[in-house]
């Protein structure tokens, strides 16, 4: 990765710690001598002012004279000469008849340029007191910092401090600098280079991860030990690689449920093909039934009494079975639409259980069956009264009219946690297991020619599923080998 960010910052903090290096390499070249200069100016004018506390030359044969002048010579590493007005040497730091010194003081006292050395002498500062230059010895080419002048007490003074220490100095501050710049370049380089494989390592593995969330992999996560920036990226790349396969899956399921649903479209059409067949049959067979039988009285077929009231009795009979039938289709449809109100309240289902139970033993007597309850108890549930007793009235019906074998209903009323489960089993054939799903679509019956015995019409169980989803409860079936049990549940609280 030619253009990568390891390779990046290691070039861009190379380059910032040479182009550092060099600026301070530079700084040190062009300000230290001049720094040093400063510094020496100020040692010198330091000697001054304490030269200038003198009053008389009894301070100056003082041991704290001496001392003072000899530490500030050995500090600053200068040279200082004080004579009286007679021009006398009263104090010197080296020997008394040091020319060096004594030409210079000479000079100024005289007013004379003249040096027998053969020095440049250039001046750096003047005043009335002193006099500030900087002199070039010919005979050793070495310089030298000089001030001359006279004291407060009438006494002159002639002080000077070498230079040549000066370059030496910034000589090897340059040469050590330059050392010390290359040793610099090259710990820094390969702590540059550690220290952005470091930081870039995360990053290459926040990048292998991104590439496997393009492949929609989100199984790949990112592992840091530690709270910074980096790592904080990396987490909120794992939360990004979680809501985006938390998102992925809801779209999945989605497009599931799409699917579901243009499924639940065709098989709708289907169902209203076959509604649209099934009650054009269940009202072909009376409406044929009606207009023949219809045909003959008016065609006095049969004169006699019995055979008219016979014709009548079998038109009103279809009539009736039309009517009902129609009647269940329009209590399917506003409960279907949510047309139809529900009214909650309080009320026994065991006493609703009875009654319908004792309104059917005529016809449980004419078909043989035996019904049978659990309990007699009050047992209180909240719903529609009435959309009970319809749902259980075509429990009932259904269980009468396939009973078989024993020819046994046996109902049960049953109380748990804060529910009552009402269930109404019959002894006979089980259903099918592939009708199991099928049996409470409208106009489905499992044995056609048996429902056709009774004039079932097979829409009890389609009203019996609506009414229960209206009223947000819970319905089904449950096979055994010696029967069927259907069953539903309300709240008892």
């Amino acid at each position: 990765m030619l253009h990568s960010i390891r390779r990046q910052i290691a070039f861009v903090t190379c380059a910032l710690t040479i182009c550092t290096l060099f600026l301070c390499w530079g700084i040190n070249n062009i300000f230290l001598e001049k720094v040093y200069y400063s510094e020496k100016q100020g040692a010198l004018k330091k000697m001054y002012d304490s030269l200038n506390q003198v009053n008389g030359i009894e301070e100056i044969y003082t041991e704290d004279f001496d001392l003072k002048m000899e530490e500030y010579c050995d500090n600053y590493n200068m040279s200082v000469m004080v004579m009286d007005t007679s021009l006398h040497v009263v104090y010197s730091s080296t020997n008394s008849d040091d020319r060096t010194l004594i030409v210079p003081l000479h000079n100024y006292i005289y007013g004379d340029s003249y040096d027998v050395n053969g020095n440049y002498t250039t001046e750096i500062e003047s005043t009335n007191h002193y006099k500030l230059t900087k002199t070039r010895d010919t005979r050793f080419n070495t310089d030298y910092m000089e001030m001359v002048g006279s004291l407060n007490c009438g006494y002159f003074f002639v002080t000077r401090t070498a230079l040549e220490s000066v370059h030496e100095n910034v000589a090897v501050s340059n040469r050590f600098l330059a050392y010390v710049a290359i040793a610099v370049m090259l710990v820094a380089t390969v702590c540059i280079l550690y220290m952005s494989d470091r930081i870039t390592r995360p990053l290459q593995r926040l990048i292998a991860i991104s590439a496997q969330m393009t492949q929609l992999n989100f199984d790949a996560k990112y592992v840091g030990e530690s709270t910074e920036e980096i790592d904080t990226l990396g987490e909120n790349m794992n939360k990004l690689s979680e809501k985006l396969e938390e998102t992925i899956s809801d779209l999945k399921t989605a497009n599931n449920e799409l699917k579901r649903d243009i499924e639940q479209k065709i098989q709708i059409d289907e169902m209203r093909k076959d509604f649209l067949s099934n009650v054009s049959h269940e009202l072909k067979t009376p409406i044929a039934l009606i207009q023949g039988y219809a045909e003959g009285l008016k065609e006095c077929i049969n004169d006699d009494e019995e055979s008219r009231n016979f014709y009548c009795e079998v038109i009103m009979d279809e009539a009736a079975k039309m009517n009902g039938m129609v009647q269940k289709l329009l209590t399917l449809n506003q409960i279907e639409f949510g047309n139809d109100t529900v009214s909650m309240e309080r009320f026994d289902i065991t006493a609703v259980v009875n009654n319908i139970i004792s309104s059917m033993k005529l016809l449980a007597e004419q078909k043989e069956v035996s019904i049978s309850c659990n309990t007699k108890k009050p047992v209180y549930v909240w719903s529609d009264e009435f959309k009970v007793e319809e749902v259980f009235t075509n429990y009932m019906s259904n269980a009468l009219n396939h009973a078989s074998k024993e020819k046994k209903v046996d109902v049960r009323i049953k109380k748990q946690d804060k529910e009552v489960r009402i269930s109404v089993f019959n002894t006979g054939n089980p259903i099918p297991e592939e009708d199991i799903e099928k049996i409470w679509i409208k106009f489905y019956k499992v044995d056609k020619a048996r429902t056709r015995e009774y004039g079932g019409s097979g829409i009890g169980l389609s009203i019996v599923k609506a009414i229960m989803d209206s009223l947000h409860q819970k319905c089904g079936v449950i096979n055994y080998e010696n029967g069927v049990e259907f069953w539903f549940t309300l709240d008892s609280e």
